[in-house]
């Protein structure tokens, strides 16, 4: 599918990001170790200890790295919890392109922030901190300076994990499986005393890239809203969307998942079937739909689902990023098509805020470091209920 004009730069960030490569760390005590080449020995290269991929396999192990020193607009956060994106898995096993390794995965990071730079007003040492999906853009073009820094018009958004950075000793951003990690002061949020570290470490991406397209869909208090797939995305897009007065409607492939499903406050879940034959009652009948699943998959019968001239979007990022399905048949339904991408930074602190302050928890499973590749095993197999949060003491 051909894909319109504002939403190109999407595909391209997404695709240099997977080139770039992808990798899984630990990071340990903190340790500051002068940096030879730098004359100001106040620069700084931080020691980190982390998990990392370091091949395609989808394995991850122990791996000692250095992070880039802490710059005058920097600050250095101890990682207190990480929690598990599927995106970690696609972009680790090479799904969305050849990986540089070894590489720590990881954009869902809360913490307290150890070091700020001089320049840094906005965080100070001892505050609650997080971090999502990037960690720096050139903060000069329209897209950057009016809270869309993803979309950097340079081409200068700087992801969280396996993205090229000439600043850190390794040659690409590290993510968060790690002890510690180093941001620049406008790409790290602050987490309110209100919601613990572990249930506001999954908001940092899936709370975020739900919460933005179903803002974006400004439905009405009893619009019928759907979702469909119920992971670690969708489970907090039927949260968010009953939060916001819809009458939510779950599509998921998980019989052992009703029951939780059923206690967000839906009005009805679907269990879909092979043929799809239970989804035809539902022909037409929704205002939205909002997909998270994270795989190639017959989209037309969703799609089918909504009103025509309604909407639907799809945030999932399947391998290759690519979907396929009848023009004709879409054309026909005369649903509106789009997808969506994360949010900008000030959107992250609002769904920060929102969710802490309207009682809505991702649910979560909390994990050591060395379950990390049981858990991963379990996110493909569909066996999560919903997030998993690293324990970063553990690593």
């Amino acid at each position: 599918m051909e894909l319109p004009d504002h939403k190109k730069p999407r595909r391209k960030f997404l695709q240099q990001s997977a080139i770039a490569g992808a990798g899984f760390m630990l990071a340990g005590p903190l340790q500051l170790l002068a940096d030879e080449n730098n004359p100001n020995t106040m620069q700084q290269k931080l020691r980190s200890k982390g998990y990392a991929a370091k091949d395609n396999s989808g394995k991850l192990s122990s791996w000692e790295f250095e992070r880039r020193p802490v710059g005058d607009d920097d600050i250095l956060i101890d990682i207190k919890y990480a929690s598990i994106c599927h995106s970690d898995i696609h972009q680790m096993k090479g799904h969305w392109g050849p990986q540089q390794y070894p590489q720590i995965p990881g954009h869902e990071i809360v913490g307290i922030v150890a070091a700020v730079g001089k320049n840094v007003t906005k965080f100070k040492v001892g505050d609650r901190a997080g971090v999502g999906c990037m960690v720096d853009s050139c903060m000069e073009c329209d897209s950057c300076t009016h809270g869309e820094e993803h979309f950097c018009e340079r081409g200068e958004t700087l992801f969280t994990y396996g993205y090229p950075d000439k600043r850190s000793p390794t040659g690409i951003t590290q993510g968060g499986y790690a002890t510690n990690i180093v941001v620049r002061d406008h790409f790290a949020v602050h987490i309110p005393e209100h919601i613990s570290f572990q249930e506001a470490a999954p908001l940092l991406c899936a709370g975020i890239t739900t919460y933005s397209p179903l803002m974006n869909a400004n439905f009405k208090v009893g619009d019928k809203v759907g979702v469909a797939g119920i992971g670690g995305l969708g489970h907090l897009a039927v949260k968010l969307a009953v939060s916001k007065g819809a009458e939510v409607y779950a599509f998921t492939t998980s019989p052992d998942k009703v029951a939780d499903i059923r206690s967000w406050g839906v009005q009805e879940v679907i269990v879909v079937d092979e043929a799809f034959e239970n989804m035809q009652p539902y022909n037409k009948q929704l205002d939205y739909m909002i997909s998270t699943i994270p795989y190639q998959f017959n989209v037309a019968p969703y799609v089918a689902c909504v009103k025509p001239y309604g909407h639907f979007t799809y945030v999932g990022m399947p391998d290759g990023f690519e979907l396929t399905f009848s023009n004709i048949a879409l054309a026909s339904s005369r649903v509106n098509f789009n997808a969506s991408l994360i949010g900008g930074i000030p959107e992250t602190q609002e769904v920060i805020h929102y969710c802490a302050d309207n009682g809505i928890r991702p649910e979560i499973q909390i994990i050591k470091a060395k379950q990390i590749n049981e858990a991963w095993e379990k996110v493909v197999n569909k066996e999560a209920r919903y997030r998993y949060v690293i324990d970063a003491a553990t690593f």
